[in-house]
């Protein structure tokens, strides 16, 4: 296994690479880089990303870029809140796929929360303890509660150091309602989810993050002790977090934090508003021994990547996304069997057009799991399902796909049936040329899959496709002699059309 990745985490106050190769069961680290950008600020809500802003980001990013390609390495880049949260989020992401060819992820706050417990999990090495993990980043803070790879709870909250210093020490002077008023809205927004993951528990407890390092390190200042080699698993107490924020109140001017405590100015000005929402955690969730976490969002980015390209092995049951498609199924597909057994169809047609139609393999996961998700529609009315299809899978909360991923899952569910994607249709009308060849490809093998077991009983047992110069033929296999697969084979030749278009053949099919 020689292969480079580059995981690229794009987050409010800085931006992180790290390069790896993947060694048996994990990484080891090339390279990292760091940059402190300060995408987003804003008292409120992060809407809008300066000109400035931008400029800088795009900047930075191309260095790192350099940086991936002097390795050869394939960069994966995710971003969190600052361009999550942006109304012109589609400017910053062009301009930078214009300047370094970086195709930038926009991830959800829940799927930021899972790779950041990804990746605290395999730093801290814990995995038969269930454990609270707390990640504050600059513009929001992640809260998990997991065992071993799999999550339990998670929540993403916009209180993040850099939004809410904006927002309550914006001045130069420390004003005297500033930390109560700040402490106020901290617990007000975390106390919402407490009784849940009270209810839950948890036997460990681990944080991640630029502030809960400099915290970690402060403690270890007040302690006397000098710094180790590795911060990974230094353990501090509640009561400890809560003297950091006691002594940088003390000290309220930015300089004299820079010196008292040996900060980097742009740290030491987003410090206090971050130990405030880590005192915040420890209080609102009874926390009373921390664990510092030396990965975070980018190495669970790096180990989910690796595991995707299949560069490391992964148990089945490791796949937070296959895991979380197949909840949202269970919960609302009233015949799964029906859906598991298209799934299947779908798959052998997926492989047998795979070269010829030059199909990328990931597209097969897509198609997999929208094949598994296109009747959960049924849950709310049959008639339109496929419609309700779509509002459910692009409104939950699926673990281990980006926020595109999810689009063009639901997508190509919401076209399993009725009508083929057209222009005229705002959702399919936003993706970009490349995503919609996807989901038109998808949902015309999707359509066949769905004919073939028109008679929702597996009576056809495979199906193979031969495409030739001016025809694709089908040949459907049924499962014994007595089965009568001409209903399927009817029903499945109604819905061609789309395939008949993508493959730009006749279609026909034939019984084996």
């Amino acid at each position: 296994m020689s292969e480079l990745v580059a995981a690229l985490d794009i987050g409010t106050n800085s931006f992180h690479l790290v390069v790896a190769k993947p060694v048996p069961g994990g990484f080891e680290v090339v390279t990292r880089e760091k940059d402190v950008v300060r995408l987003g600020h804003g008292g409120g809500d992060m809407k809008e990303l300066t000109d400035e802003a931008i400029e800088r980001g795009v900047r930075s990013l191309t260095r790192m870029a350099e940086i991936a390609s002097s390795h050869e390495a394939e960069v994966r880049a995710v971003a969190t809140s600052a361009v999550r949260e942006a109304k012109n989020r589609s400017d910053f992401i062009k301009q930078v796929r214009k300047a370094t060819g970086i195709e930038i992820e926009v991830i959800s706050g829940v799927e930021e929360a899972r790779l950041i417990h990804l990746g605290v999990v395999n730093a801290i090495g814990i995995h038969d303890q269930s454990m609270f993990v707390c990640d504050i980043g600059g513009g929001s803070t992640e809260v998990v509660v997991g065992l071993d790879d799999e999550v339990l709870f998670a929540r993403s909250f916009k209180l993040g150091a850099v939004r809410l210093t904006d927002r309550f020490f914006a001045s130069t002077t420390l004003h005297p309602s500033a930390i109560p008023s700040c402490r106020s809205f901290i617990r007000s927004t975390l106390s919402v989810v407490a009784p849940e993951v009270h209810e839950l528990g948890f036997e460990a407890v681990a944080t991640s993050s630029g502030t809960a390092e400099t915290i970690a390190k402060m403690i270890l200042l007040a302690r006397g002790i000098p710094e180790p080699k590795s911060m990974n698993r230094f353990e501090f107490t509640a009561d400890e977090v809560r003297a950091v924020v006691t002594s940088l109140q003390r000290v309220p001017t930015i300089d004299e934090r820079v010196k008292r405590f040996g900060l980097e100015p742009n740290r030491a000005d987003i410090i206090l508003a971050g130990a405030l929402i880590l005192e915040g955690i420890v209080d609102t969730f009874g926390l009373k021994t921390l664990m510092f976490s030396d990965y975070a969002l980018r190495e669970g980015l790096l180990l989910d990547t690796l595991r995707r390209e299949g560069l490391i092995e992964v148990d089945e049951d490791h796949d937070a996304a296959r895991r979380s498609v197949q909840q949202l199924a269970d919960r609302c597909d009233d015949r799964p069997e029906h859906s598991q057994h298209v799934a299947e169809l779908a798959g052998q047609l997926f492989d047998e057009l795979e070269e010829p139609l030059n199909l990328r393999p990931e597209w097969r996961r897509y198609l997999e799991f929208a094949s598994l998700l296109a009747n959960v529609g049924v849950v709310v009315s049959h008639a339109k399902h496929h419609l309700h299809s779509y509002y459910l899978i692009r409104n939950s909360e699926l673990m281990g796909l980006t926020d595109r991923e999810v689009e063009i899952v639901a997508q190509v569910a919401r076209y399993h049936r009725k009508s083929v994607p057209k222009p005229e249709h705002a959702e399919f009308a936003a993706l970009t040329a490349a995503d919609q060849r996807i989901v038109r490809t998808l949902a015309a093998i999707l359509r066949v899959a769905v004919g073939l077991d028109r008679t929702y009983d597996a009576r056809v047992k495979t199906a193979t496709a031969k495409l030739g110069s001016t025809e694709l033929v089908i040949t459907a296999k049924s499962r014994g002699k007595k089965s009568d697969i001409s209903l399927n084979l009817y029903a499945a030749n109604e819905r061609k059309g789309l395939l008949a278009d993508v493959s730009k053949r006749r279609v026909k099919f034939l019984e084996a």
